[in-house]
């Protein structure tokens, strides 16, 4: 005897239901976590979004990706609502070496650029043999920089004669070396160009990090 004929009715099965609905909470949960961890930072802790460009900080940071940057103790900041504020925060944060920081260009204010901080201000930087080399008061003859952290095997960083910074400036290179311009080319990079640095990577959603 031929069993009856499976016909479709357009009708989900029980089953099929509960993973649709369960499909569209995730959804929605995923969507609120976003705003969550994007808007409300950038209301309450002064933070601004970054939409990361290039291969310059490859594998670390990838092109498309949302980064959310601190702007707090890098430059004078409004702290309240409307147009006066209750008290401006003017004091600035020292900047830490291997902190990935976002600035405006130096030959053109108008663009962003994000890189790692590996000089400080009043060092002097060297790159030999492709390792990169730190002079200050603590270490005269020179040290090199552990960068295993975040470079990745294989990475190759060109030689660059010694450059000495002045009081407020800072050498940063992309972790990209070979598709990275940075200060190995146009110099260091002024306090005063600095927007914060990174605080959060927002986007995608598996990747989400803090720093």
């Amino acid at each position: 005897m031929e069993k009856p004929e499976h016909r479709s009715t357009g009708v989900q099965e029980p089953g099929e239901e509960y993973l649709g609905i369960g499909g569209l909470f995730m959804e929605m949960l995923r969507v609120f976590l976003l705003a969550v961890v994007i808007i409300i930072p950038v209301r309450v802790f002064l933070v601004q979004p970054f939409f990361v460009q290039g291969s310059s900080m490859e594998p670390n940071f990838q092109d498309g990706q949302y980064l959310v940057i601190s702007e707090l103790g890098y430059k004078e900041t409004p702290i309240g609502w409307g147009d006066k504020p209750a008290f401006v925060v003017t004091a600035f944060k020292e900047v830490s070496r291997q902190d990935v920081m976002v600035f405006r260009f130096p030959k053109n204010t108008e663009e962003f650029f994000i890189k790692r901080v590996v000089g400080l201000p009043k060092e002097a930087v060297e790159i030999r043999r492709g390792k990169v080399i730190i002079y200050n008061s603590e270490h005269p003859d020179g040290y090199i920089l552990d960068e295993s952290a975040y470079l990745g095997l294989g990475v190759v960083t060109s030689d660059m004669a010694r450059m000495e910074l002045g009081e407020n400036q800072y050498f940063a290179m992309g972790d990209n070396r070979t598709a990275s311009y940075d200060s190995r080319m146009f110099g260091a990079i002024g306090k005063d160009k600095i927007i914060g640095r990174v605080l959060l990577r927002a986007w995608p959603v598996e990747r989400l990090a803090w720093y």
